[in-house]
């Protein structure tokens, strides 16, 4: 009797790369940016 099998292989890699961590925090720190301008102009403009 044969039996045959699929059997699927899956690979996982560690996400240690440190380009992924830069790019991430660069994205962060953009956000902070635009919030705290956003947030400035409306203390000094609108207030």
């Amino acid at each position: 009797m044969v039996d045959d099998r699929e059997v699927e292989v899956e690979r996982k890699e560690k996400k240690q790369d440190s380009s992924k961590v830069a790019v991430a925090a660069i994205k962060y720190i953009t956000y902070l940016i635009i919030f705290f301008g956003i947030l400035w102009f409306v203390i000094n403009y609108i207030l």
